[in-house]
């Protein structure tokens, strides 16, 4: 079995040794290794992360490894995370009308490009019901008003607890989630949105980005916080445009940038390469 396990502590001595030192006590292989600290080593504040990835034996139980590993974690102050790669992540995907998000997830999905156990599409519009039944993945339609939002929320959670659902992917779902909502997936929710932001806020930001004589468009995938499309970033790209380019090409080219920052973030997570650091990640490669 191969596992992964992210770490963090204050950054001192000792923290690299004592941990290959227990994957060593317990038959572990440590196959790849990488590490990184936030600040300025060996002074007050810096902060040491970690991302170790180790074979071992298959009759381990992660469970027993943690409690395993804590007296070493207490000794150090990490926070841990410790992972199995064998298991895919039970995962939802969250989408309104725009369709190219949704598509390419799931078409990445099937190729095994993105390893991850989709278990639901919910969407608030019936439009992609066809495509997601024919995936074979469960399709929910919870439509939503201003007036029933607070109903449809509940529905939604209700949803993806039935599921066991672990991450939420916000592939262009056109609704603005609340604080209670984030609460119950805190780090576990990916947005998109086009990287304009805080320019051209509001309806139609690429003819408001063409008016402006936009020369680079790009699109950033991030973790939903509280505060609307602030949460640390995951993943971004951009792409160049001239000129020539009408709102139409624009917006084409804003789509393609989008799938593939968001299937980025989303592979990232997946494989556990993803590290919060206040408003800020760690992404491994």
């Amino acid at each position: 079995m191969t596992s992964v396990m992210l770490l963090s502590c204050p950054d001192q001595q000792g923290v690299v040794a004592a941990t290959a030192q227990f994957i060593a006590g317990i038959g572990g292989n440590i196959i790849h290794a990488e590490q990184h600290v936030v600040g300025t080593v060996g002074e007050p504040g810096a902060v040491f992360f970690q991302r170790v990835v180790f074979q071992l034996p298959d009759d381990h139980d992660h469970a027993e490894l943690l409690t395993a590993f804590e007296p070493t974690a207490t000794r150090f102050q990490m926070s841990v995370d410790l992972r199995d790669n064998s298991i895919a992540m039970p995962t939802a995907i969250m989408a309104s009308k725009q369709p190219h998000c949704l598509y390419d997830l799931l078409t990445r999905w099937r190729s095994g490009e993105l390893r991850m156990d989709l278990r639901v599409v919910i969407s608030n519009h019936p439009d992609h019901e066809d495509i997601a039944t024919h995936m074979g993945v469960p399709f929910v339609h919870l439509p939503v008003t201003k007036e029933t939002k607070p109903a449809q929320e509940q529905a939604v959670l209700e949803t993806l607890g039935d599921h066991g659902i672990e991450l939420v992917v916000m592939a262009r779902y056109m609704q603005i989630l609340s604080d209670d909502f984030i609460g119950n997936y805190p780090m576990r929710i990916i947005n998109i949105h086009h990287s304009f932001l805080p320019a051209f806020v509001g309806a139609n930001p690429y003819r408001q980005a063409h008016e402006r004589g936009v020369k680079l468009i790009g699109a950033t995938a991030h973790y939903a916080t509280a505060d609307l499309d602030e949460g640390p970033i995951i993943a971004q790209d951009t792409t160049h445009v001239s000129h020539r380019d009408n709102v139409a090409e624009l917006t084409a080219r804003g789509r393609d940038v989008e799938t593939v920052v968001l299937a980025r973030a989303v592979k990232a997570h997946l494989e556990h390469r993803v590290a919060v650091h206040g408003r800020s990640t760690i992404v491994y490669n």
